[in-house]
């Protein structure tokens, strides 16, 4: 989803997300076609060594949730010298609630066994968990302690990593979602890529690139 079609009803939404043009024989990615290199390489975490791919995200993003199983396939078969990360992105103001449920959740423990369920109370239960108080009782659902949750989802900690989510999301110059970012060097999403299942592709071609020393 674009930036730009935030304020659009989703019937009127047009997207690059079904396009799906064949991959040219033997034509590997091209720079400025399917994907972009940044100006200025953006400090990543200590990975130990390994290539860090970013996945920029957002939880009422349709596209996101019809990627998220896809991504999760992509994650199983990448290299143990790869390591994915998630950022969920806040293109405004009233994307921060969901940006601090993701990062409550990373420092509970609980992404692998809630993120998709996230995804599924909203697009499928049709949740609107974009305020606090949604979000609390969403979570008292799933067994987690009120308490604990809202101790962890306004503390300092979590603020921060929101904050420097935003950043990072500006850094890539992300301009829809979903979207990567490839060992803060290189960009692409589904627009660039024509489709998802091809931007990660690209993101293989990336990896294998910045392996080999580019």
């Amino acid at each position: 989803m674009k930036r730009r079609e935030l304020g659009l009803g989703a019937a009127a939404i047009i997207s690059a997300w079904t396009a799906a043009p064949a991959w040219a024989q033997g034509k590997p990615p091209q720079e400025g076609v399917d994907y972009l290199a940044l100006d200025k390489r953006v400090p990543g975490d200590n990975t130990g060594g390994k290539v860090e791919v970013l996945e920029f995200f957002w939880y009422g993003c349709p596209h996101c949730n019809s990627f998220e199983p896809r991504l999760e396939q992509w994650i199983k078969r990448s290299a143990n010298d790869v390591i994915v990360k998630r950022v969920p992105v806040a293109f405004r103001d009233d994307f921060v609630p969901q940006q601090r449920l993701f990062y409550t959740l990373e420092t509970l423990n609980r992404v692998d066994d809630l993120h998709a369920k996230v995804f599924y109370a909203i697009h499928v239960e049709r949740q609107a968990l974009n305020r606090q108080e949604t979000i609390l009782q969403w979570a008292e659902k799933q067994g987690l302690d009120r308490a604990k949750f809202l101790e962890v989802y306004n503390s300092f900690a979590v603020q921060t990593k929101a904050r420097r989510a935003t950043q990072l999301q500006d850094a890539y110059k992300v301009s829809g979602v979903p979207a990567l970012g490839i060992a803060g060097r290189f960009y692409t999403d589904g627009s660039l890529a024509r489709n998802m299942d091809r931007a990660l592709q690209v993101a293989d071609f990336l990896v294998a690139e910045v392996k080999r020393g580019r």
